[in-house]
């Protein structure tokens, strides 16, 4: 018992010495800047002139003068940014978490050809989301797009339409581009969770006569719901603080525009450094809550299934 307990400490400082190095570097990339950020967000800081900057504490996040409310709590456009990532969010991971189960279970049978059709799959996420973007502007442009001039010859529309530019397209156009473009990196994390599945389970469906439906939902979906829940929260990462597919595709649209993209906005267009640090320090919180309360949510129904 007692050399077990001392391999497992050993192990344990063994992996600290591992980490070390990482967490250090870590802690000077990301660490540092994301403090520096969070202390900007309580200054009137201009990127015109750094230093000169005085503490103005909670003023950016809301402040009220005279009966007027002010700050980004304030802001009606800080929360159509806040409801458009989280519209965004919840649409495009929940059409992407669908389709990369269906692309998943089809690559996961065997058929002639199956690991080009594997590869040829992956060539939308391995393309740079910045040249995605650009490629997908150019054919959704209304007038020498390819998009519109196959609606057109089909017969789908009578004229070319400004899908970008329209505001009831405008969401519609990004969110098809961010499915196309991160689908097959949730087809590939299902892929693999389907391929360690075991197959005395399934041969046993088989021979009881039970419909292929009835096994995926009774037999698969909850042998890869660890698989998929891991997969979700990386893609709702992504997508809460997406910039550059929105940024390209649709630039300074109110209908569109991200917290990222609000945060970028007042830092670089407006050079208000504080209030685009607390923008910033809000898009953070955001995000740290709606994973844990995924986090969390998945884990009661994880208990609850297991009652």
């Amino acid at each position: 018992m007692a050399q077990a307990s001392s391999l497992t400490r050993a192990r344990r400082r063994s992996a600290w010495l591992f980490l070390t190095p990482m967490l250090v570097i870590l802690a000077c990339v990301a660490g540092w800047p994301l403090l520096r950020t969070f202390i900007f967000g309580f200054t009137d800081a201009n990127l015109s002139d750094l230093g000169g900057y005085s503490f103005v504490g909670f003023e950016n996040f809301y402040a009220v003068y005279d009966g007027e409310k002010f700050g980004l709590l304030a802001d009606p456009e800080w929360w159509q940014a806040v409801w458009n990532t989280i519209y965004f969010t919840v649409i495009s991971v929940s059409l992407e978490t669908v389709l990369g189960i269906i692309v998943a279970l089809v690559l996961n049978q065997e058929f002639k050809g199956r690991g080009l059709v594997r590869a040829a799959v992956l060539i939308p996420w391995a393309i740079p989301t910045i040249v995605s973007a650009k490629m997908w502007n150019w054919m959704l442009h209304d007038q020498f797009g390819i998009i519109n001039d196959l609606l057109m010859s089909l017969g789908l529309i009578a004229s070319p339409v400004a899908w970008t530019a329209n505001p009831d397209t405008a969401m519609v156009a990004v969110i098809m581009v961010d499915v196309w473009k991160t689908t097959p990196f949730m087809a590939l994390l299902t892929l693999a969770a389907l391929q360690m599945l075991p197959s005395d389970c399934y041969e046993a469906a088989r021979v009881d006569g039970i419909h292929p439906v009835r096994v995926f939902f009774k037999v698969t979906l909850p042998l890869i719901k660890p698989a998929l829940m891991v997969a979700v929260i990386f893609r709702a990462l992504d997508a809460l603080r997406v910039f550059d597919v929105i940024y390209v595709l649709t630039p300074n649209n109110p209908n569109t525009m991200t917290m990222s993209v609000y945060a970028r906005q007042l830092l670089v267009d407006f050079q208000e450094v504080g209030y685009g640090s607390a923008a910033s320090t809000l898009l953070f919180l955001v995000i740290a809550f709606s994973i844990m309360a995924y986090m969390m949510i998945g884990r009661v129904r994880l208990d609850e299934g297991g009652h």
